[in-house]
């Protein structure tokens, strides 16, 4: 939530979908119902599976990107075992938040 004021959503899950921290930024409304939300986590962890197959060809995904009328939706895959999911403003910088998501998790892999 750091990283721009424009994040929307940060949140962790593993590989069940079970959310394990984060939430939405404080003052911000959610623009999906609660069962809506989970159906797109839901989704968000089968494509992570599904590309987890094709990292023996193509290397493991870093993020995937959705661009919205209203908001862009990362997810970023930080490791076998955790998936991070981050919406923000349509606005932000797309090169900010993957490049800052990204040096933040390298930086507290010891």
């Amino acid at each position: 939530m750091d990283i721009d004021p424009k994040v929307r959503f940060a949140t962790v899950f593993d590989e069940w979908s079970v959310k394990l921290g984060g939430g939405m930024r404080e003052g911000v409304e959610s623009l999906l119902s609660e069962r809506a939300s989970k159906e797109l986590v839901n989704l968000a962890t089968f494509d992570w599976k599904s590309r987890k197959d094709m990292a023996k060809m193509l290397g493991k995904t870093k993020y995937t990107l959705a661009e919205y009328d209203t908001v862009k939706r990362f997810s970023f895959y930080l490791g076998d075992d955790n998936l991070l999911l981050v919406s923000t403003e349509k606005e932000c910088d797309t090169n900010t938040i993957v490049d800052q998501v990204i040096k933040l998790y390298y930086e507290n892999q010891n």
